[in-house]
């Protein structure tokens, strides 16, 4: 059995960079993986298929509302943007994007809070370098922000579901440590971005999205959140062999991977009910952070990287240095606090 899902495990982290099919059918590929894992550990009957029906419901339903939602209100979007951008300081308006898209994320999802920064990136016209650094902020923002409920994000719906908690769990765990993080994003912002308009920019050439387009983004999550529920059942043996073990300390630094692999498919691998709350504290805070450093890492930095077009090497330039330092300074929290 563990070398059954041993072999899944590598699949799992290895095929979507080295197979297009896999990469462009990612959420399917994860179906599959979540019931071959769920078979191998016999744990696949009626009533985890009905949970794995269930948990991706509630973050399913709010990618596809708010996507009718921003669709439907676009246009005054950004002729609001443009407006506020001007009516105050911009450097204190970009430190107020980073931080709202960060906050608001949890509710309207990682998601549309990452094409929202798209539009408001486009609006902007700053010179290309201000830009992605505005854009990987804010892309650390929204991924830290959206992990506080679990409508934000997958990874954090997983968690939930995973250790069968209330809605508010995630707020009460790792709030304190988030909502710091948000604020100083957007102070950084406001610090390392170059307010002047510039026509060498990024540019999304946006247009409005079609109902299929969000129909389809929307059965797209409701499938990759199964395919996670049903591959973090299936882990639950390998965790209790090899990770329950471990320092939470250990299981931070191990999850600087998460700057190249989905963290939600390593929260359903690793997260475990078993688990004590500081060492999930810690497994969680790893992967949301290091999940800003490069493209793969987490859903906002690959929709607003394909979006813009902005290059691996250019994200990583900025991405790492500021995600390992901010790795480091929140080990010493951890360090210290706990």
């Amino acid at each position: 059995m563990i070398l059954g899902l041993t072999i899944i495990l590598a699949l799992v982290l290895f095929l979507p960079f080295t197979v297009k099919a896999v990469e462009h059918n990612l959420e399917v590929f994860l179906f599959i993986m979540g019931i071959a894992a769920a078979m191998i550990s016999q744990v696949l009957d009626g009533e985890l298929f009905i949970k794995a029906l269930e948990d991706p419901i509630h973050i399913t339903l709010a990618v596809l509302i708010a996507g009718l939602l921003f669709r439907w209100l676009q246009s005054p979007m950004e002729k609001g943007i443009l407006g506020m951008s001007k009516a105050i300081p911009f450097r204190l308006f970009l430190a107020l994007v980073v931080i709202i898209l960060g906050l608001i994320s949890s509710i309207i999802t990682a998601i549309i809070a990452a094409i929202v920064l798209v539009v408001i990136v486009s609006v902007l016209r700053l010179d290309r370098k201000s830009e992605i650094r505005l854009v990987v902020l804010a892309c650390f923002s929204i991924g830290l922000g959206a992990a506080l409920t679990p409508i934000g994000e997958p990874l954090a719906t997983i968690t939930i579901n995973k250790l069968n908690e209330d809605f508010f769990y995630l707020i009460k765990l790792i709030g304190s440590d988030v909502i710091p993080a948000v604020a100083i994003f957007g102070i950084l912002a406001a610090i390392l971005v170059n307010p002047k308009e510039s026509s060498n920019g990024l540019n999304a050439g946006l247009q409005k999205e079609s109902y299929k387009e969000i129909i389809i983004r929307s059965v797209k999550i409701y499938l990759f959140v199964m395919g996670l529920t049903l591959l973090g059942s299936g882990f639950e043996p390998f965790i209790e062999k090899y990770l329950l073990d471990l320092s939470p300390y250990v299981l931070y630094w191990i999850n600087m991977i998460s700057a190249v692999l989905d963290n939600a498919t390593l929260a359903a691998a690793e997260i475990s009910p078993a688990m004590d709350a500081p060492t999930i504290k810690a497994i969680l805070l790893g992967l949301i952070i290091s999940g800003g450093m490069l493209i793969p890492g987490n859903i906002p930095n690959i929709i607003a990287a394909g979006k813009l077009n902005i290059t691996s090497k250019e994200w990583a330039r900025f991405g790492v240095p500021v995600g390992l330092i901010t790795m480091v300074v929140y080990f010493i929290v951890i360090l210290i606090f706990g």
